[in-house]
């Protein structure tokens, strides 16, 4: 199915009439409603997040998109990974993937959806099996330390991704690299409520066993430890322990040894701990204020951990020393100050541990030859962030997407720009909105925010976030895309909504007010030397690799980049990197807020759309030609609209889409002819042409169904002409066979008798009268006496034997089958009288479960040989349940021990049912409680399962009070018993036959539902007869036995 047939709303908006944002709005929450979580903006993809699963993913539909180009099919995420990989691997282009959109927008899944495909569709082979193996695993691991539950995503990405895929010049994947970005470190130590840490605390407390938890001095229950959220310390949907033992074994796909795991786990146990180090108040011999430990048992522990010292790490954690090149000052910190140098130690700690695994991960996957490849990026990257308190955090997020918007724009304006001129199209230019004045604003060396940041982080002196806001307010006074308080004031506005620290830019996807409170310590990111050279003396292999400036012989009093420039540079490279490739987008969209499938929120959608620029890419798309379709395509979808290409069209494509454009008479400023495409302008005409085809499609069906119906009447019509014509051929030669027949027989029958009589009369003579019968007779009799008297002799001698011999001849048959049957009901008889009357009811209730379920129900046969014995719980030996007899003031028929099927879930519970003439009671496991007592009058009827097992469904009428509260579902392994006795007693006590129905499915009442219980072949082999019950939607409960 093309992108244009059966399509709901459109499916690539560049077509979309009219363009604005309220019919952008209304296309993508129509396609949302139809479950089309897909959408083209030209080669760009627009996902928006269903939040379940969806039957469009897996083997079946990655066979089917690379198959077909990029149009051909509806929208979805593989046609724009194929045509990534085709470019790649047929083109020699290198190719980059870009995925942006804010959290819990599908990000993540979008580029596992992305590696899989390519996985799936590159060749085979075991080397190249072990790459794409390695390169899906790092997922996993990655997720674990890099992810985290946040309010709008339970699975947030808290860095940036970029993958570069290698492969050979097959197109078979050799290795790649993983560069991250920004992890959010800060939430080691602090988060919201409502979020959790990263996964993998969660995951070790969870998934480890006892051993590991005592050597890396741990404790299970998660409230221990003051890092991590107590309140959402679990996740819907989200088994810790399952997923722990999933990232370790993804480490050992990849390549991590043994002790590596076990050095990481300890490492991320250390960070764990590290938040339990307490601090207090001290004070020195000279009256100044220090710290020290309060619970120096978790100190040691931490430092048996990092094979330290503890007085090391005590001496580090509450001291300071500054040095100089004459002269080293040793201070001691307060208790705020120790606490931000323990968080500090923390965040460095588990920041250092992330990167050190992404470059483990790389040391695995890198390509170790030098021969060219070609190579395909992945960016999986933080959307534009705008929330109620902005920080440094979100400026640097939003600045990278400055960065990102501006490569789009470019590359966007100069892939349609290099494809006119490659089919020889004019060029306009396009007019649009440069945002390098917001770039230069954040970047520039000399002037720009981040320049003036790392000033104020090394200018001497009293700095603070308000001397840095002072300076940038005097810096742009006026600059059109910054403002704050004190600008306002000078140009005589006032904004309420800016507060005095607060300052605000326009950036592309709108303003963005930022508060500068903690602006200068995030840029600094300090970690205090003697931290340093602490953990680098440390004897723990990982711990002293992770921290290199603590070796004494590489001391450095030259000041480490600012976590500003850091990031300014990573994003000058990654800028480097998507230039030299061609670019594949694709833009995730949150529907609400809450997570829920079905719910479209407009308001939040159109937030996302303007901070995507996806009305700002529309235009641009459309800036020249809306549509563009190849000759031989372009022909083939409307060569029915002209006389002249329809049915065929034997010249060049391009002479044909001329001579049908001519036809329809289009315009020379609405198409324009390239060297193998066909342009289109304005999206009118292409639905012009598309309404066009389908009233001529409707024309030509209505034609070939006339035709249809006209050839089928007629072959129906000779069809039946030859068939009657056979029929009475036949119909007449077989009834003159039987008037033939008739006439012979006839004759025959006439010429038989005629014979007989002349033989009679000419023999008669010779007899005497009446001889004939008086010795038939006499034979007669002589038959009869020995077949009684050979039956008398043979008779069976047990009342079991249902033997009988054959008579001596055919004409007593009858009389046999007579005497058998009065035989048999004579033994009967005299057998009957002898039995006593206990023996007569058993043989009663035996008759009365032979007529309900024999032939019925497949344990039936099992039960014949058993005697009913009525009691199977020791009524006679418990006082609780002889109380419960008195209590009724009736007898017991039958006591049994039966599972109550559970309404909500299907669980079973055991109870006591007792059987009185009156009544069904069920108590509890012990007999001690009464659950429920049903009269017999309020039995409507038993559906009972037709297996072998005990399956049965108690239907109570609706007037009873027991009633109002449901049918009960009962197994009994005694059902043939039970349900015999509970059928006598309703006959004696209601003088009416209960229904009882053997069925494998039966619906009974809970409260208001109908559910339905269907017996289903259990696929074990199961001597028990087991009953598993397991509910199936919210009205359908499934049970399985032998």
């Amino acid at each position: 199915m093309s992108l244009l047939e059966g399509s709901v709303g459109v499916g690539d908006m560049v077509l979309l009439e009219p363009l604005n944002e309220e019919s952008l709005l209304k296309n993508l929450h129509k396609r949302f409603q139809h479950k089309e979580i897909y959408t083209y903006i030209g080669n760009v993809v627009i996902s928006v997040n269903p939040y379940q699963q969806l039957p469009i993913f897996g083997p079946e539909f990655i066979d089917k998109y690379k198959e077909y180009n990029f149009y051909e099919l509806k929208p979805h995420i593989y046609a724009l990974a194929n045509e990534a990989y085709q470019s790649l691997r047929d083109l020699d282009r290198d190719q980059c993937i870009i995925i942006s959109g804010e959290s819990g927008s599908g990000k993540t899944e979008a580029s596992k959806l992305v590696m899989s495909y390519v996985a799936a569709v590159c060749e085979k082979g075991e080397e190249v099996n072990s790459v794409k193996e390695q390169l899906l695993q790092s997922n996993p691991v990655l997720e674990a330390f890099g992810n985290a539950k946040t309010t709008r995503n339970n699975n947030s990405s808290r860095f940036g991704k970029y993958m570069d895929i290698e492969f050979d010049f097959k197109g078979s994947p050799l290795g790649g690299v993983i560069t991250n970005y920004l992890l959010e470190k800060s939430r080691v130590v602090k988060h919201i409520k409502g979020e959790r840490n990263f996964h993998i605390f969660y995951q070790l407390l969870a998934g480890a066993d006892a051993q590991l938890l005592r050597a890396l001095r741990l404790e299970r229950d998660g409230s221990c430890y003051f890092y991590l959220n107590h309140e959402a310390s679990r996740v819907d949907g989200m088994d810790d322990a399952a997923n722990f033992r999933v990232v370790k074994d993804a480490m050992n796909i990849i390549g991590f040894s043994t002790e590596e795991i076990q050095q990481i786990l300890e490492v991320t146990a250390m960070v764990l701990k590290l938040g339990n180090v307490e601090l207090g108040d001290e004070f020195q011999a000279n009256g100044v204020a220090g710290s020290s430990i309060c619970d120096e048992k978790v100190v040691k522990e931490i430092s048996d951990l990092m094979r330290l010292q503890p007085e090391v790490l005590e001496r580090a954690l509450c001291s300071r020393t500054m040095e100089t090149k004459k002269e080293k000052v040793v201070t001691t910190l307060n208790k705020i100050q120790a606490c931000y140098a323990r968080d500090a130690l923390a965040k460095n700690i588990y920041s250092r541990l992330f990167s050190w695994i992404v470059n483990r991960i790389n040391e695995n996957i890198k390509v170790s030859d030098s021969a060219k490849k070609k190579v395909m990026g992945v960016l999986d990257i933080y959307g534009f962030e705008i929330l109620e308190d902005n920080s440094f955090e979100q400026f640097v997020i939003n600045y990278c997407n400055e960065k990102l918007q501006q490569v789009f724009i470019e590359l966007t304006l100069r892939e349609e720009q290099e494809e006119y001129m490659k089919e020889g199209i004019p060029w306009d230019k396009i007019e649009y909105f440069d945002n390098s004045i917001i770039c230069n604003l954040i970047e520039h060396n000399q002037q720009g925010i981040l320049a003036m940041l790392d000033e104020e982080c090394l200018r001497p002196g009293m700095v603070s976030d308000s001397t840095f806001l002072a300076k940038l307010n005097q810096m742009f006074s006026k600059h059109n895309y910054y403002e704050s308080r004190v600008t306002q004031n000078a140009q005589h506005q006032h904004d309420p909504s800016l507060g005095l620290s607060c300052f605000r830019i326009q950036h592309y996807a709108g303003k963005v007010t930022y508060n500068v409170n903690g602006f200068l310590d995030k840029n600094n990111d300090l970690l205090f030397r003697d931290l340093s050279q602490a953990l680098w003396s440390s004897k723990h292999p990982l711990l002293q690799t992770l921290f290199p400036e603590g070796d004494p012989k590489q001391v450095s009093l030259k000041r480490p980049p600012t976590a500003g420039t850091q990031f300014k540079n990573s994003i000058a490279t990654l800028m480097k990197n998507l230039y030299a490739k061609n670019p594949n987008y694709i833009r995730c969209i949150k529907p609400n807020e809450h997570q829920r499938q079905g719910l479209f929120s407009s308001e939040l959608v159109g937030t996302q759309v303007r901070y995507l620029g996806l009305l700002e890419n529309i235009r641009v798309r459309r800036a020249g030609y809306a549509y563009r379709q190849v000759y031989s395509a372009f022909l083939d979808r409307y060569r029915m609209l002209s006389q002249s290409t329809w049915p065929h069209w034997h010249g060049q494509a391009r002479d044909g889409v001329e001579k049908l454009l001519e036809e329809l008479n289009l315009g020379p400023e609405e198409v324009a002819f390239g060297r193998t495409k066909i342009f289109i302008r304005s999206p009118k005409t292409l639905f012009y042409l598309e309404d066009k085809r389908r009233l001529r499609i409707h024309q030509l069906v209505t034609l070939v169904q006339k035709m249809y119906r006209g050839w089928r009447c007629r072959t129906n019509y000779q069809l039946m002409r030859k068939s009657q014509i056979l029929i009475s051929a036949w119909f007449r030669g077989n009834a003159q066979k039987k008037r033939y027949g008739k006439i012979k027989a006839s004759t025959l029958l006439i010429q038989s008798f005629v014979r007989g009589w002349k033989i009679r009369k000419e023999y008669r003579k010779y007899f005497r009268s009446g001889a004939a019968l008086l010795l038939s007779n006499f034979i007669y009799r002589r038959m009869v006496q020995k077949f009684l008297l050979g039956l008398r002799t043979n008779l069976p001698s047990k009342i079991t034997d249902h033997s009988w011999p054959p008579p001596p001849y055919k004409v007593f048959t009858r009389a046999n089958l007579e005497l058998k049957k009065i035989f048999h009901h004579c033994r009967c008889k005299k057998f009957w009288d002898q039995l006593s009357p206990q023996k007569k009811e058993v043989l009663k209730e035996k008759l009365c479960a032979s007529e309900l379920f024999k032939d019925k129900k497949d344990s039936y046969p099992q039960s014949v040989p058993v005697p009913f014995r009525g009691d199977y719980v020791m009524f006679r030996e418990k006082p609780k349940l002889q109380k419960l007899q008195r209590d009724a003031n009736e007898p017991v028929l039958m006591a049994d021990t039966v599972n109550k099927v559970n309404r909500a879930n299907g669980k079973m519970a055991p109870r006591i049912l007792l059987l009185t003439k009156s009544h069904v009671i069920l108590a509890d496991a012990q007999g001690s409680k009464v659950k429920t007592v049903i009269g017999l009058e309020n039995v409507a009827k038993v559906s009972v399962s037709s297996r072998q097992n005990g399956l049965f469904g108690l239907h109570l009428t609706e007037i009873s009070s027991v009633g109002s509260r449901g049918d009960f579902l009962l197994v009994s392994e005694h059902v043939i018993e039970l349900l015999t006795k509970l059928y006598q007693a309703t006959l004696d006590k209601m003088k009416r036959q209960l229904p009882i129905t053997v069925t494998e499915e039966f619906t009974v009442k809970f409260k208001e539902d109908d559910v339905t219980v269907k017996v289903i072949q259990s696929q074990k082999e199961d001597v028990t007869n087991k009953v598993t019950c397991k509910k199936k939607g919210h009205n359908h409960l499934e049970v399985s036995s032998q």
